[in-house]
């Protein structure tokens, strides 16, 4: 798996927290069966579907309310689900035209999680041996969670107010026994702290 590349700022003695979601390349076509007009959206759909809280998701040929429909790259965010039900929090439908027939709700089957840890470690550069911070599942940095399928990172102001560093560069791994997975890696700017 090629890691991906997230450059990030961190302000110095304020949390740092960021939530990842690994998608699969497959994709999954769920039958819409009605999308309500609403604010929030909401999709109800003909048959359950495992879409995680957070996860994007795409409308493909929904009839009559076209609007709602993505194009492109362009995806929605299903802020909270059931089993048959999706709401998407960032459309006001309320304006939009009747909902006749059609369509799916197309996303990325997430990624099974169960068995995976993770670890972090921030250094200076890539070949510095100096380790200047490191962020794991043990030590409740980072939280590995199955059931809504995200890796969530938080640093506390604690944390991040020992910093000292002006630029770093920093990985993520998931591991599960000896099966190792670079997540996701980049470099890092510390904005210094002004109220102390």
């Amino acid at each position: 798996m090629q890691p991906a590349k997230i450059n990030y700022k961190i302000y110095q003695g304020s949390t740092f927290q960021e939530t990842y979601r690994w998608e699969s390349e497959t994709k999954v076509y769920v039958p819409i069966q009605s999308i309500a007009k609403a604010a929030p959206c909401v999709i109800t759909t003909q048959s359950s579907h495992s879409i995680p809280p957070g996860w994007r998701v795409k409308v493909v040929g929904a009839g009559g309310m076209k609007e709602i429909n993505n194009v492109g790259d362009s995806f929605y965010i299903a802020t909270s689900v059931t089993g048959t039900t999706a709401v998407l929090n960032q459309v006001n439908s309320l304006q939009y035209s009747t909902y006749t027939s059609g369509g799916v709700i197309e996303y990325n089957q997430p990624i099974d999680l169960a068995g995976y840890s993770a670890r972090m470690q921030i250094r200076e550069t890539v070949d510095s041996p100096t380790i200047i911070h490191e962020a794991t599942t043990a030590n409740g940095q980072l939280t590995v969670n199955n059931t809504d399928k995200f890796i969530q990172l938080t640093l506390l102001g604690n944390v991040t107010q020992s910093f000292g560093f002006t630029t770093a560069v920093y990985s993520i791994e998931l591991y599960s026994g000896n099966n190792v997975i670079p997540f996701i890696n980049g470099n890092l700017t510390l904005v210094q702290e002004v109220t102390r």
